[in-house]
């Protein structure tokens, strides 16, 4: 059964401070378009420039994930990105008055909650899912980063787990098995930090808008009253000490393994910005933000190639040709062991499919290599160049009085091996109109459903008889 892609029903606003930057803003989330996506707006600055919630488009993962495009950035999108994802909302744009989202109680419910008190509005497209195939690994060895990608048709399950090395928090983890599930496990778990990266955090002016309400500070250090003295003086506060829990008493955890929580959150926000919703099992140790995002440009990279995959017509070798061999020598002057071309598949004003049979009788094959037989890829670009030329003398009526030659070969690339038994099928199209008989296209080599080789090629026909 398909799922039907939905947006919010009506413009909703929830204002804060930026936790980092300290400034008040106004987060407005609108209705948006069948595949739209998630987009950021910033309101406040001239012609209003929009940022897509990419991965492509994160500048910094230090203190939380910024995204920059079209000149303007956005800071600290994690939790407002996982509340999305976390109500299974497909398409929104989301207006920011300022560089920052406002850290509210640092979780998402304040998202979930405003966006829920409005409702929803179910579109007509459906919602295309992005099921894992495979398991998809990614490691940072010097942080002892481990994530995993695995197939799970049924939902979007997460696991994390996280190690401080901290005598207060321990080995944490925490899962959902369902994406529904989050609104209630996890959206409203708070950022946190360690005390003595507060204290770094607060001399560096790093935390403008930071507030003992949005963050647990977990004490991994004796302190003395001093020390806690100063703190309140910083937060206003009239005193403050050590909860029971190592953790300043100026909240109370509201899930025993809230950091782990809230890592978990960080991680469905981060990896919201692979542009489309997921079908699998993640489990991670260790993650943050830049594990995150490196691991949604994996998933993303892996996504970008199945889908240029689809857009490749795949060939049966044996259906009728447009030319054989014979008719084929009749085009060109090329004769064996030069001719590489078996069969013309298709041809158009405009494109033209060629095989080429590569079998273990090819003379190539006694010196590259003696017991390793590979087709040199220089003889792959001459087979794609003959495929060519049969479409640019197509052109004449003539075709066997004339040449045609090579005037240039770019960006060429050999992506697999060809070995004999295999059946090497090329497709040439034009990328400019044939000028004075000079011909530019683009060629590709494929083996089955996978490609060898491509190069864009430059060629002129020239009347030798």
């Amino acid at each position: 059964m398909n799922v039907k892609q939905r947006t919010i029903k009506e413009p909703v606003s929830v204002s804060g401070t930026g936790l980092h930057t300290g400034e008040f803003v106004t987060l407005t989330f609108n209705p948006a378009p069948e595949k739209h996506g998630y987009k950021f707006r910033r309101t406040d600055l001239p012609g209003q420039p929009i940022i897509d919630a990419d991965c492509d488009n994160v500048t910094d993962t230090s203190r939380g994930t910024t995204l920059t495009q079209n000149g303007a950035s956005v800071s600290t999108v994690e939790h407002v990105l996982a509340a999305m994802v976390g109500l299974e909302i497909d398409n929104v744009l989301i207006d920011v008055s300022g560089p920052e989202m406002p850290i509210m109680d640092g979780s998402s419910i304040k998202f979930i909650d405003a966006i829920e008190a409005i409702g929803f509005t179910e579109q007509e497209a459906d919602r295309e899912y992005y099921h894992i195939p495979y398991n998809i690994h990614y490691t940072e060895p010097d942080r002892k980063v481990e994530m995993v990608a695995m197939p799970l048709d049924a939902d979007y399950r997460f696991t994390c787990m996280v190690d401080y090395n901290s005598a207060v928090l321990g080995s944490q983890h925490a899962t959902i098995s369902t994406i529904a599930e989050f609104k209630k496990e996890i959206a409203s778990s708070r950022t946190f930090c360690f005390l003595h990266e507060l204290e770094t955090l607060l001399k560096h002016d790093l935390i403008k808008g930071g507030d003992l309400n949005n963050a647990i500070v977990v004490v991994d250090k004796d302190v003395d009253e001093d020390e806690l003295a100063h703190l309140a003086k910083l937060f206003n506060r009239k005193d403050i000490s050590v909860a029971p829990q190592g953790i300043l008493n100026n909240i109370e955890l509201r899930h025993q393994n809230e950091p782990a929580r809230h890592k978990l959150l960080d991680m469905i926000g981060d990896l919201a910005l692979v542009g489309v919703p997921l079908k699998g099992h993640i489990m991670a140790a260790r993650p943050g933000h830049a594990a995150n995002v490196a691991f949604a440009k994996k998933i993303k990279t892996l996504i970008k190639k199945e889908r240029s995959r689809k857009h490749i017509k795949v060939y049966d070798p044996n259906m009728k040709p447009v030319y054989d061999t014979v008719q084929i020598m009749n085009i060109l002057p090329h004769r064996p062991p030069m001719l590489l071309i078996d069969k013309i598949l298709e041809l158009s004003k405009t494109h033209v499919v060629g095989l080429k049979a590569v079998t273990m009788n090819e003379p190539f094959f006694i010196g590259h290599f003696p017991g390793a037989p590979v087709m040199p890829g220089v003889l792959q670009i001459e087979a794609m160049a003959q495929t060519g030329g049969i479409l640019v003398l197509n052109t004449v009526p003539d075709p066997e009085n004339w040449l045609t030659l090579f005037l240039k070969i770019e960006n060429a690339r050999f992506k697999d091996k060809v070995l004999p038994g295999d059946t090497l099928i090329f497709r040439c199209d034009l990328v400019a109109p044939i000028r004075r008989g000079i011909a530019q296209m683009k060629g590709t080599g494929m083996v089955g459903e996978k490609i060898v080789v491509e190069a864009e090629l430059m060629a002129q026909i020239v009347k030798y008889k």
